[in-house]
């Protein structure tokens, strides 16, 4: 990224951000007039296992997804059928969905690689640039927010659960564009700044990788920690989950607690506000309420086979939904490690077995209080703990990375197109 770009004035068809060695307007014109070809593919019926990297395979619409081209969708083609050469993708192709749920039509990305032997398929659009323009340049800007609204505003459909755009559409999208050379430095540049985006989410893709490999190694026993003079630390100990947990009932009679929380599978507790897009859902009478306090765990019974399982460590106190499971932990547990143990296989086997055995695919406090687990001793159950956050910190610092270069990459679109 050594070539520099200079804010413009605001000038109608000339982008804010812009290399010093172009000035003048863009063009505008139909994106039929900057392509030699477009193609839809074939869809037949194949076997639903990706083909061999020397077998032909037809691409699913999954291997066309906003955060680019992923070529390990493809369905295998039987053998009893013969390929067709002519639909081969290629590296430089722009690839568009054409047809399906309606946050998936539209879906644009450019072919940086592809290994051979791979077809379109009917439901993807490919395109292919005449020689005065860049591919990549033009393929960014189909993915723009100005084409976008131009491909879905004439979209066809019954309903959002299928959608349609015609090949006709697609070519009488207006762009705006510069002349080949500058199209080229726009589109060398943004693949420095793709590059490392990349290489951001494959680090972070590996960090947890590692960590769940290790998670299962370390709750199998298979990897154990020594203590600080070196020495093992006791076997572990098979007992019941109520040795260490205790059910809280506490209910908001007085009304004094007003803040109303409910746990989300991702975000753990969050406020009401958050969880219905600021929409007032709880009972106007709070007095029946469950008190939750710092450090105390509660769960949906309903929804904790998806994870709906969290510690409270945003806020001091709050109230949640009288069907909550609340519970805090006794002397034996530590809070980080069971916070790592419920996050495990093993851990989310036993509530899938004891929701599975439920009238109502719930699970109750006296269901988990039976869960029988194997424990180590206290002083092991830090070390773990301290081990494995120190993953989830190199995970976090990853993911803020990730989101800073995809912040900038947004903030250069904005300003380096029209």
């Amino acid at each position: 990224m050594e070539a520099t770009a200079e804010i413009t004035a605001a000038v109608k068809n000339v982008p804010a951000l812009r290399f010093p060695e172009f000035e003048g307007k863009w063009k505008e014109g139909k994106l039929k007039g900057l392509i030699k070809s477009i193609d839809s593919g074939w869809s037949p019926q194949c076997e639903a296992v990706p083909a061999e990297t020397d077998e032909w395979g037809v691409l699913k619409t999954t291997s066309v997804v906003w955060d680019g081209f992923n070529e390990n969708e493809n369905k295998r083609l039987p053998d009893h059928l013969e390929p067709r050469e002519e639909i081969q993708v290629r590296v430089n192709d722009i690839l568009i969905t054409r047809a399906g749920p309606t946050n998936r039509v539209g879906v644009t990305v450019h072919v940086d690689k592809i290994r051979p032997k791979l077809m379109l398929s009917d439901k993807i659009v490919r395109l292919r640039t005449n020689d005065e323009n860049n591919s990549k340049f033009i393929a960014i800007s189909l993915a723009s927010d100005r084409a976008q609204k131009q491909l879905m505003s004439k979209s066809s459909g019954l309903a959002t659960s299928q959608t349609n755009i015609s090949q006709s559409i697609i070519l009488n999208t207006k762009l705006i564009y510069p002349a080949k050379e500058e199209q080229q430095k726009i589109a060398s540049f943004l693949t420095v700044v793709d590059g490392k985006i990349q290489q951001l989410s494959k680090k972070k893709e590996l960090l947890e990788k590692y960590k769940k490999g290790v998670m299962q190694q370390i709750f199998s026993q298979q990897i154990r920690f020594k203590d600080d003079n070196g020495n093992d630390f006791p076997e572990w100990e098979e007992k019941r989950l109520e040795k260490y947990i205790t059910h809280k009932s506490e209910r908001n009679r007085d009304g004094k607690v007003e803040l109303v929380l409910s746990v989300s599978n991702k975000k753990g507790f969050i406020t009401q506000d958050e969880q219905f897009d600021g929409y007032a859902v709880a009972s106007k009478d709070l007095s029946n309420y469950k008190v939750v306090e710092r450090n105390d765990i509660a769960y949906n019974p309903s929804r904790i086979n998806v994870g709906s399982i969290a510690r409270l460590t945003n806020f001091d106190k709050g109230i949640v939904s009288p069907m909550y499971v609340v519970f805090s932990l006794k002397e034996g547990l530590s809070i980080p490690y069971f916070e790592f143990l419920y996050d495990t296989f093993l851990f989310k086997h036993l509530i899938k077995v004891s929701c599975s055995g439920s009238v109502r695919d719930t699970l109750n406090f006296e269901d988990l209080c039976s869960f029988k687990l194997r424990f180590p001793s206290t002083d092991e159950q830090n070390k773990i703990a301290k081990f494995l956050t120190s993953i989830d910190n190199k995970i976090n610092y990853t993911s803020k990375q990730l989101e800073q270069a995809q912040q900038f990459k947004k903030g250069l679109l904005q300003q380096m197109f029209v």
